[in-house]
C-alpha cells in the first residue's frame, strides 16, 4: 500500500498525514506493507515532502515579505534543488494585523534561489503558492541582479505598488548561472498575470488587499509587463504567487507546469507505484479546486493510468459521488463523519487519522 497524500492545511504536514495513517492501518492490519510517499502541489510543504523522500534540507536566512530577516528552508539532491516561495515571501511570515500588500517583497526568494545556485543546483524547481505578495516577482529579480528603475533612474521600493512608478525594467544583470540552469515553474494555478482573474483580482484580498489596492496592483503589474515581455503576461500560471510565476517565466526562463506532477516526479511516485495495489490520497478538502491541479487529482490520475486503485480521505468532502468517479477515487473517507464539529475536527485531526487508517484497512482492502 502507498500513501501519497498532502498536507491537511492547519491541522498537520503531508508526514504527519502519512505517519498517522501508518499508525491507523498497522493497528488493525499489523503485517500490512505500507510506504509513505508524502505529497504537495509546489505550495506549503513542499520541502517537507520531498526531504521526507530523501532530499537534503538546507536553511538560508534570507529578506522576508516585510524587509525583515526570515530563516527559510529549501532542498537539494544531487544537482537538482527545490526552492518553496512560502519559505521566504508566504504568509507564514506576516503577523496577523500586519499584511501589507502594496509593499510585500519577494527578494528573499531571489536570495534562496541565489543559495540554491551557489551550492551547484542545475535543476530547480520552484514551487510557488502561499505567497503574501503581488510583486510580479520584481522583488525576486532584483536579488538576482535585475535594476527596476523611476523615471528619474532611481531604483524602485519594494513591492507591487511601488511598480506603480516603474519607467525602466534592466535584466542585464541578471546572474549568469541562470542561463545554464534548467528553472521549472510548479504551481497548482494558472491564472494570467493581470485582469479578472490575474494576480491581484483573484489573491490580492487574501493578502490584505482593499479594492483600491487591487485596481493599483493590477496596473502595476500591467506596467511591468508592458516594460518587460507583454505576451508572457497571459501565459499559464504568470499570476502565481502576486505574479511570481511572471517574473520566473520573463527573467528565469523558466518552464511552467503542474505543481503535482513535477513533485511526484521529484519524490519518484512512478517507481513507488509499481509496487502498490492501492494508493491512499488525500488533502484537508475535497471540492471543486480538487478536481483542477490539486494534489489528489494528481496522484488519482497517475494511479488509474496504472491500474491501481485509488482511496482519498479528507477532512472535509464536498465532491458528490460522480465527482469521485471523474477524479478516478473508488472510496473517501472525511474526518466530518466521525466528528462533525470542525474545530474539533481540525485539533483532533491525527487521531481521526488514524481510526480512518484502521477502517481502510478492514473496509477499503477487502
Amino acid at each position: 500500500m502507498l500513501i501519497a497524500a498532502d498536507k491537511f492545511k492547519g491541522s498537520l504536514t503531508a508526514v504527519e498525514v502519512a505517519a498517522h495513517l501508518t499508525a491507523g492501518l498497522r493497528r488493525a492490519a499489523p503485517g500490512l506493507d505500507v510506504t509513505a510517499l508524502p505529497v504537495a502541489d509546489g505550495g506549503d510543504g513542499t520541502v517537507d515532502a520531498v526531504v521526507a523522500a530523501g532530499f537534503t534540507r538546507r536553511t538560508a536566512r534570507v529578506t522576508g515579505p516585510l524587509g525583515e530577516p526570515v530563516e527559510a528552508a529549501w532542498a537539494l539532491a544531487g544537482g537538482t534543488a527545490v526552492v518553496e516561495m512560502a519559505e521566504a515571501s508566504g504568509l507564514r511570515h506576516v503577523p496577523p494585523g500586519r499584511r501589507a500588500p502594496l509593499t510585500a517583497t519577494t527578494y528573499g526568494t531571489g536570495e534562496l534561489l541565489r543559495a540554491a545556485l551557489d551550492a551547484g543546483a542545475r535543476r530547480i524547481v520552484l514551487g510557488v503558492g502561499g505567497s503574501a505578495t503581488t510583486d510580479g516577482g520584481a522583488g525576486m529579480l532584483a536579488a538576482l541582479g535585475a535594476r527596476f528603475l523611476d523615471g528619474s533612474g532611481r531604483p524602485l521600493g519594494p513591492g507591487g505598488g511601488a511598480l506603480a512608478a516603474l519607467a525602466r525594467a534592466d535584466l542585464s544583470g541578471l546572474d549568469g548561472r541562470l542561463a545554464r540552469t534548467d528553472v521549472v515553474l510548479a504551481s497548482d494555478v494558472d491564472n494570467p498575470l493581470t485582469g479578472p482573474s490575474g494576480a491581484a483580482a483573484v489573491y490580492g484580498p487574501q493578502k490584505g488587499a482593499s479594492p483600491e489596492d487591487v485596481v493599483l496592483l493590477d496596473a502595476a503589474l500591467g506596467r511591468l509587463a508592458r516594460a518587460l515581455d507583454p505576451a508572457l503576461a497571459s501565459a499559464p500560471g504568470a499570476g502565481a504567487a502576486g505574479g511570481l510565476g511572471y517574473g520566473a517565466l520573463v527573467g528565469l526562463g523558466a518552464a511552467f507546469r503542474p505543481g503535482i506532477e513535477v513533485l511526484l516526479d521529484v519524490v519518484g511516485f512512478g517507481e513507488a507505484l509499481e509496487r502498490a495495489d492501492v494508493v491512499i490520497t488525500g488533502e484537508g478538502s475535497l471540492d471543486a479546486q480538487t478536481l483542477y491541479g490539486k494534489a489528489v487529482q494528481g496522484v488519482a490520475t497517475a494511479a488509474r493510468a496504472r491500474g491501481v486503485r485509488v482511496v482519498a480521505v479528507c477532512g472535509r468532502l464536498e465532491l458528490g459521488w460522480g465527482d469521485l468517479v471523474v477524479l478516478g477515487v473508488g472510496r473517501a473517507y472525511a474526518l466530518s463523519e466521525l466528528e462533525p464539529d470542525p474545530e474539533r475536527s481540525m485539533a483532533e485531526a491525527g487521531p481521526l487519522l488514524e481510526r480512518v487508517g484502521e477502517r481502510i484497512a478492514r473496509e477499503a482492502l477487502d
